[in-house]
Parts: C-alpha cells; sequence; structure tokens
C-alpha cells in the first residue's frame, strides 16, 4: 500500500499516529496491519472511508460493531439493487434508440438538428 494512502488515513483517523522509531522512520505494529486489512475489505465491500470510520469509533468505544456493520453492508444491497434497476430502464431506453437508429435514415436528418437519433420522438 502507497505511503500517501497510509498517511491519509492517518489524517482522517482511520489509523493511530504511528510510534517513530530512533531513525526517525514509522512503526507500524500488528495492529496497524490488521486495520488496514479492514479497511481494504470494507472498501471492496462497498463501504466508504465515513462508514468505515463509524465502525472503527464503535470499536474504540468497547463495542462490538457487528450489527453496525450488517446495517452498513445491507444499505449498500439495496443502494446496488436500486441502481441495477437504474441500469436496466437506461439499457432499455439505450435498446429503444439503437431500434431507432436502424429505422432512420442520416439523410433524412435536418440542419436543424445535430443528430435525429436522440432529437425528441414526440
Amino acid at each position: 500500500m502507497p505511503a500517501q494512502t497510509i498517511r491519509f488515513y492517518e489524517r482522517r483517523g482511520l489509523l493511530p499516529q504511528p510510534e517513530r522509531g530512533p531513525n526517525g522512520y514509522r512503526d507500524y505494529d500488528e495492529s496497524v496491519l490488521a486495520r488496514l486489512a479492514f479497511i481494504r475489505s470494507g472498501q471492496a465491500a462497498g463501504l466508504t472511508l465515513v462508514e468505515l470510520g463509524s465502525v472503527l469509533d464503535q470499536r474504540r468505544e468497547g463495542a462490538v460493531p457487528c450489527a453496525h456493520v450488517q446495517s452498513l453492508l445491507l444499505a449498500k444491497l439495496d443502494e446496488i439493487r436500486a441502481r441495477q434497476r437504474e441500469l436496466v430502464t437506461m439499457a432499455e431506453e439505450l435498446e429503444g434508440l439503437i431500434a431507432r437508429s436502424e429505422r432512420l435514415d442520416p439523410a433524412d436528418c435536418t440542419n436543424t438538428q445535430v443528430c435525429h437519433i436522440l432529437a425528441s420522438s414526440g
């Protein structure tokens, strides 16, 4: 993982500020590595850094955040399903425009239209 990403997570409070060795280099322990793996897994599941921060906040407060994680994942799944429905509608609209394009003759496009495929069909 790039150092810039780790510094960004530190600034956002997702990672604690690391101890420094005698040479001035940051010294990360196993808990930071586990937290980095958690962040990567959460992002792979579609969670935002803000959402992951809320999970880490609960853990810092001593709570077991499993119920919170489950609610975040359920909300994310609802968002994805809504987006899938939007994409199906968009695909149907595109299929209609493609079918329209196959029926239209480019020679019939007027100078006032940019493209009669996308012109209002109403």
